[in-house]
């Protein structure tokens, strides 16, 4: 009996249009095909035919990277934009700042204390009247 694997995690599947391509992929793969593809015959009579596929894969590699890189479920262009993004416009370090919690329940010990001690009803000693 024939049987088929279904991903238990279903968002890691994507959906494909053509050639078993993203629709991502499919235009990425435009963009460097209608960039690299005319690169290369303009060029390669001026800088020879084995340089001008060099420069061709060179111009294209970019497109492909950005069309097949995914890492934790971001493709490479949010990668990028965070790497900027933190490296350079970000204002200086973020400062790791902790909470202690032994002040917090010692404060809050101090301020319950308080409270006990203006909420309590002085007592009157009867005893010792009755005597």
């Amino acid at each position: 009996m024939s049987f088929t694997n279904v991903p238990k995690d279903l968002n890691k599947v994507k959906t494909k249009l053509a050639l078993n391509l993203t629709k991502r992929q499919l235009i990425c793969f435009g963009i460097a095909g209608a960039i690299g593809i005319p690169v290369y015959f303009l060029t390669r009579e001026t800088i020879g035919n084995s340089t001008a596929v060099l420069l061709m894969m060179v111009l294209m590699s970019p497109f492909f990277f950005v069309a097949m890189y995914e890492k934790d479920g971001q493709p490479a262009e949010k990668i990028i934009c965070n790497m900027i993004r933190v490296r350079f416009l970000w204002p200086g370090k973020r400062v790791y700042k902790t909470e202690n919690f032994y002040n917090v329940i010692e404060k809050e010990g101090e301020f319950l204390a308080e409270q006990s001690k203006k909420s309590k009803p002085k007592q009157k000693n009867y005893a010792k009247k009755n005597r």
